[in-house]
């Protein structure tokens, strides 16, 4: 087992964990729905459902984005955490359609809940460990960058807070005696869990579609722009994707044109020993080198250059305004191009 197998295997624990707390959960809120009759508890019931099968699908996941490269997957298996938030994503929403479905039919059969007391009990309980598992998901998930287990830990908080909502319901419900009120409940209780569902799609597909995380590339390049050498003359054509927790980073550097091959693959070290130290995980750099031109030396902060064509007239900030533009830089670039 590789060295990124290892490091990832807390999160394939934490992962089945959670995996096996949803299953004991899911089975009280199915006996509290036994117990009540309520849409509300039922629809509780069936978004645990989608917990276990997007929870066996994050852990699969997990095991497979821990696997290291091969022949067939140069850059790894880290897309398939899209592929499951994208899973876990449509299952909520087909959840809250389900609940929406039953609740309208309760209504038109005048159907409600009985039984509440114990029925709130149980589902306070399950609501609270959803609350430590949906915590310790999400801090888990920002130590090691995993869209898998983000979209786990947003959807059981999301649960958690809904069934807090829910159990205020349902006493309301214990205390009118309004039957009616569980349906309506349960509705937007669904409705909650709808665009929760539809956050963790988006996102899926967006990585899917290699979507830029423009907040992420505006940090890596602001990192670059603070450790700046005056040898460093351009940035430009900056691209970035994601793949699990790995970032590749594709972008074009300029540097001095009689540079010879060693000193230009130091510079371009240590511009990837820089991201990855200041990033505090893994980043991948493909740099194309491009030589310096004439036009280069207005925009070059270099000092001593015995090639200067033209002193140095202003230095062109690095930003998401400046370097995501597939072409070299000269001085007037200066002025049209402002931070976004």
């Amino acid at each position: 087992m590789g060295a990124t197998a290892r490091s990832r295997n807390p999160a394939v624990t934490l992962q089945t964990w959670v995996l096996v707390v949803s299953v004991a959960l899911m089975a009280v809120k199915l006996l509290a729905w036994h117990i009540t009759g309520s849409n509300t508890i039922l629809g509780d019931a069936l978004e645990s459902v989608v917990n276990i099968v997007a929870g066996a699908f994050a852990l699969y996941s997990l095991v497979l984005t821990a696997k290291p490269r091969d022949r067939e997957h140069p850059y790894g298996h880290g897309k398939v955490e899209f592929i499951s938030a994208g899973l876990e994503g449509g299952l909520v929403i087909m959840a809250g359609v389900l609940i929406i479905w039953r609740s309208a039919h309760s209504m038109a059969h005048a159907q409600g809940p009985s039984e509440l007391g114990a029925g709130i009990g149980l589902t306070a309980l399950t609501g609270s460990v959803n609350l430590v598992m949906g915590l310790l998901l999400k801090k888990r998930a920002r130590e090691i960058h995993s869209i898998t287990m983000e979209a786990s830990g947003t959807h059981l908080l999301s649960d958690a807070w809904s069934t807090a909502a829910m159990v205020v319901g349902l006493a309301i419900i214990a205390i009118t005696d309004i039957l009616w009120l569980d349906a309506v409940f349960a509705i937007v209780f669904a409705l909650i869990i709808i665009h929760s569902g539809a956050q963790v799609l988006r996102r899926a597909v967006a990585g899917i579609m290699d979507e830029a995380d423009l907040d992420l590339a505006a940090r890596v390049i602001a990192i670059l722009q603070e450790h700046r050498k005056p040898q460093w003359v351009d940035v430009h054509n900056f691209r970035m994707i994601q793949y699990g927790p790995v970032l590749h980073i594709d972008c074009h550097v300029t540097l001095p044109w009689y540079y010879s091959l060693e000193q230009a693959h130091e510079e371009i070290a240590f511009m990837e020993r820089l991201v990855n130290e200041r990033c505090q995980r893994e980043v991948e750099l493909f740099i194309h080198m491009d030589p310096c031109l004439p036009s280069s030396c207005a925009i070059c902060a270099l000092e001593v250059c015995p090639q200067r064509k033209a002193p140095h007239g202003r230095t062109i900030d690095w930003h998401l305004g400046t370097v995501l533009q597939n072409a070299k830089h000269s001085e007037g670039d200066a002025e049209m191009n402002a931070p976004v």
